[in-house]
Order: structure tokens, then C-alpha cells, then sequence
């Protein structure tokens, strides 16, 4: 039960905050965006084995006394979690790559935290390491593909 209560705060942002089909189909992207279809499947099974990890974690070793896995698990499941909001509902693919990036760097920082705790569960986290990254190149060449400078001002 506890496992379905980790995955579900995982997949929380999807169902509030959409995807945006006709948003993402109207914007500039390059030539190595994969099909839409790859973003529903990779993201299902990255957070099922981050859920996996983090399930290992808990298992293992108590909360309170966790603390640097603590923060860097709650700043990487911000920046992933507010992603779709800035990216999809917002529709600032700036603040998206910004916090695509921030996923990424917390993403790290939780890989290295959960190793220090347990290295067969920081091993569920490869994956999502290597998504972020291609995850940051995408949304910033979608953002600079898509920028406009707006000269009206001056």
C-alpha cells in the first residue's frame, strides 16, 4: 500500500495539470523530439521505479533521520512536479526548460543521496537521470526554437 501511495504523488501533476496536445503541437520542436506517445510510456516507467526507490528507502531506514535524502527528494519532486504547470498550463516554455533543468540537477542530487543510503535502490534512478538529461535538451531547444523577441518597447 505503501508503494501505490509513493507512485500515486508521482503521477499527481499529470492529472492536474494535463498535457496541452494543441499547446505542444503548435510549438517549433527538433528534429529528435520522439513521438508523444514515448513521453506517457518513459514518464510511467520512470516514476514507477523512482516509486520503487523511494519505496526501498523508506523501508529501510526512517524518515527522520534521512534528512539530506529528505531534501533532496522534496526539491526534485517539486521541480518535477510543477513542470507540467509551467510548461503545459502556463505555457512559458522558458520557465519549462528552467524547471526541466531543475529537475535534472535535483535529480542528481537524489541519485547521490539515495547511493549514500542504498546503492541497489539508487540503481531504479538511472533511468530518470538519463530522461532528465535528454529532457533539458529538449525544452531548452524547444524554447529556443520557439523564442520571439519582442522589440514593441523600444
Amino acid at each position: 500500500m505503501k508503494f501505490i501511495i509513493i507512485l500515486f504523488f508521482w503521477f499527481l501533476s499529470s492529472f492536474l495539470f494535463p498535457y496541452n496536445s494543441s499547446f505542444y503541437n503548435s510549438l517549433n520542436k527538433p528534429f529528435f523530439t520522439p513521438p508523444n506517445i514515448l513521453f506517457s510510456v518513459m514518464w510511467t516507467i520512470i516514476y514507477i521505479l523512482i516509486s520503487i526507490s523511494i519505496y526501498k528507502i523508506y523501508k529501510n531506514h526512517f524518515y527522520k533521520t534521512i534528512k539530506s535524502y529528505n531534501k533532496a527528494l522534496i526539491i526534485n519532486y517539486f521541480f518535477n512536479f510543477l513542470f507540467p504547470f509551467v510548461f503545459f498550463k502556463l505555457q512559458n516554455t522558458f520557465l519549462g526548460f528552467i524547471f526541466s533543468l531543475g529537475s535534472f540537477i535535483s535529480s542528481l542530487f537524489l541519485y547521490y543521496e539515495t547511493n549514500e543510503l542504498d546503492e541497489n535502490a539508487a540503481k531504479y534512478l538511472n533511468l530518470y537521470l538519463i530522461w532528465g538529461f535528454f529532457a533539458v535538451l529538449l525544452s531548452l531547444t524547444i524554447y529556443l526554437m520557439n523564442f520571439q523577441l519582442d522589440l514593441k518597447f523600444l
